[in-house]
């Protein structure tokens, strides 16, 4: 089932400076930095309730992040949808569809469990699935 937002993910050309701007603007404290190799990318997150923000910044021009930079600018990049049992969701969400969509799995930052849903479902927005 899914419980709650689980992340929100903006993508940005500059972390540092992004990670600045929020703090400066907002007032929040100390974020988490990591690098996430198998996506390319640098980020920054913190954990707001129950909903981590995190901060995107490609560091390969050909990735998916990276071209999706290109294309829409900086800002909204994705929502993660959290979840106690992804396969039970995944089913879930695949049955009630015509044609089941292939999903992949893969891992993500804290390993947490992530299935990206295809966007056309979602009015365009990346949305995904995230147990961990």
């Amino acid at each position: 089932m899914i419980s709650h937002i689980h992340h929100i993910n903006f993508i940005v050309e500059n972390l540092g400076g992004a990670v600045a701007r929020y703090q400066k603007n907002l007032g929040l404290g100390d974020f988490i930095f990591d690098t996430l190799t198998p996506r390319a990318v640098k980020t920054a997150r913190i954990k707001l309730g129950d909903t981590w923000l995190v901060l995107v910044q490609p560091t390969d021009k050909t990735s998916l992040p990276a071209l999706f930079l290109k294309e829409n600018g900086e800002g909204f990049f994705l929502m993660s949808l959290g979840t106690d049992d992804l396969d039970a969701q995944l089913k879930d969400y695949e049955d009630k569809q015509s044609k089941p969509p292939s999903i992949s799995r893969r891992r993500g930052l804290e390993n947490w469990a992530i299935a990206d849903l295809p966007s056309d479902d979602f009015f365009g927005v990346q949305v995904q699935l995230t147990e961990g």
